[in-house]
């Protein structure tokens, strides 16, 4: 009897092991390579000589090594990583692009309101300031994950639109494109005072050498934190570097039981893009489309993180 017992059981482990082997095999067959993970948000660190400053990194499911596109989003003053990903609902449409996304998180020790410093005179150049913490925490999850180097973008809110203007300018060798929404051009202030009044005037832009990276901007025409002014200046300085004002094409629209919107799109002879406006009719100091599950959001616009997805893929397209 403990013969037989024995034998059977045996013969039990045989089959299951090669139960075992033979689905190993078939599902290597249908998923090649590790398996795929579901998306995840990861909080990250970087240290230089400016300083130290925290990140959020979103993972896109199916992450198996393969290059992907990675967007920098940084936020406006008051906000934090959490709080832009919900409003922006950028971690969902990274899901439908497959891209990578870091949200860089501004401290109250640099700025008591969490603003990012794009007024401050140090932090308008290269290598210094928080431009090269917002380079270095990009090249960290270049470092650290599969990055298609040439599909690297930068994009923000507010305090944030105007840092992503600075850093697109500063760092054309990482940055492809750039996204500014309800921002300031490059270098519109190198104070607060300055800051303020460009704030509340607007104020004229100067050219960029060399005319900068393709950028969209997003702004409402109701803003009243600041003037509209600032997102035509975001974009003539672009143009200006190009020595072109001209080719451009405007288109109107509507978002069902939302607002209108005027978009005047630059491209180059070739038909490569220099640029987009968007002026969202009605809309004051929120990211246009958003989710009420985050700050300055107002869904009643048109979805400013799909269209700055699209414009990037277009830039390298």
């Amino acid at each position: 009897m403990e013969v037989a017992m024995k034998l059977d059981h045996d013969l039990f482990d045989q089959l299951r092991t090669q139960f075992h082997d033979a689905t190993r095999q078939f599902l290597s067959t249908l998923f090649p390579g590790p398996p795929p993970q579901p998306g995840h948000f990861l909080h990250g660190e970087f240290t230089n000589h400016a300083g130290t400053r925290s990140y959020k990194l979103y993972v896109p499911g199916g992450y198996r090594g393969q290059p992907l596109p990675l967007v920098v989003m940084l936020h406006g003053c008051t906000q934090d990583p959490d709080d832009f990903a919900a409003g922006t609902r950028m971690n969902a449409l990274a899901e439908e692009a497959r891209c990578f996304v870091v949200y860089p998180a501004q401290s109250q020790d640099a700025n008591p309101h969490r603003c990012w410093n794009w007024f401050n005179a140090l932090d308008q150049q290269r290598g210094q300031g928080e431009p090269s913490i917002i380079a270095g925490i990009a090249d960290q999850v270049m470092a650290r994950y599969s990055i298609e180097r040439s599909q690297v973008y930068v994009a923000g809110l507010s305090a944030g639109g105007a840092m992503a203007a600075i850093v697109g300018a500063l760092y054309p060798d990482i940055f492809c494109a750039v996204g500014v929404h309800s921002g300031m051009p490059f270098a519109a202030a190198q104070d607060l005072p300055s800051a303020l009044s460009a704030m509340k005037r607007g104020m004229q832009a100067q050219p960029i050498k060399g005319g900068g990276l393709p950028i969209i901007v997003f702004h409402g025409d109701q803003d009243n934190t600041v003037h509209p002014r600032n997102g035509e200046q975001v974009l003539i300085q672009k143009l200006h570097g190009h020595g072109v004002l001209h080719n451009a094409a405007t288109d109107t629209g509507s978002v069902p039981d939302g607002y209108r919107y005027t978009r005047i799109t630059h491209r180059r002879s070739n038909g490569k893009p220099l640029g987009e406006h968007w002026v969202v009719h009605g809309a004051g100091h929120a990211w246009s489309g958003g989710s009420e599950e985050g700050s300055y959001t107002d869904a009643r616009g048109p979805d400013a993180s799909r269209e700055m997805l699209r414009f990037f893929k277009t830039c390298r397209d």
